[in-house]
């Protein structure tokens, strides 16, 4: 997986790639001191997750992270010098995925980093796979579709993805687009069921309804009322 690295210091850099390396020995890394050179690196890779100090000259790390997060799908760490709750806050409603201080800690680092170590241990292709999926399984996912964006043959693919993944790609999609609609029905309460059920790809909403009550024992209705009252 590629990861961009960008800071107007070349030692930050340097510490936050060998920090990051240590625990992902297999992500490439890209290496930029301002929005120009991260913006020329990002058209021409595609770039998994991004780590952008605040305080860059010209534009700063938040005017890109906005650009970024427009235009193209990666996940964002914001990092700073500064322990300010404005540029938190900021950070947050840009939907960057976290926020860290330096000097970066490489416990913090380390939690940060936590929900990428299963991507980790997956081939760089998978790894792409997973990421599609993983952004865009509210909408009508194939297996074609998904091969036809990472360039490889579906057969192909389907048989990788079992093999790595220890599930089919149906099998997988169905399961992450369950997870999202169980957090879905506890965050939005007001959402109704058939809401919930076409944002996460569901194709209707009585096989949402079916899928639920098989996995979880319960209809979506009552999973909704027993969490809400726990």
């Amino acid at each position: 997986m590629n990861i961009l690295l960008v800071d107007d210091e070349q030692l930050e850099l340097d510490q936050l790639e060998y920090l990051i390396q240590k625990k992902f020995p297999n992500w490439h890394f890209f290496k930029a001191l301002d929005a120009s050179q991260a913006l020329q690196i990002v058209k021409q890779h595609d770039i998994f997750l991004a780590f952008l100090d605040i305080q860059l000259p010209g534009k700063s790390g938040l005017a890109l992270a906005m650009e970024l997060s427009h235009s193209y799908k990666m996940d964002i760490i914001m990092v700073t010098a500064f322990q300010n709750f404005e540029y938190a806050q900021a950070s947050i409603r840009l939907g960057v995925v976290d926020y860290i201080t330096k000097p970066v800690i490489e416990d913090e680092l380390a939690a940060v980093l936590k929900k990428y170590e299963r991507l980790g241990r997956y081939s760089e292709q998978i790894a792409s796979a997973l990421k599609i999926i993983h952004q865009e399984f509210s909408d009508k996912l194939t297996l074609n579709y998904l091969a036809s964006k990472i360039h490889i043959n579906s057969a192909y693919l389907s048989r990788k993805f079992h093999e790595e993944v220890g599930t089919g790609f149906s099998e997988y999609l169905n399961d992450y687009r369950l997870v999202q609609a169980q957090k879905m029905l506890i965050e939005y309460p007001d959402l109704s069921i058939s809401t919930i059920s076409e944002r996460c790809g569901f194709n209707s909403q009585h096989y949402f309804s079916q899928i639920f009550r098989k996995t979880t024992g319960q209809s979506p209705r009552d999973y909704r009322l027993k969490e809400t009252f726990r």
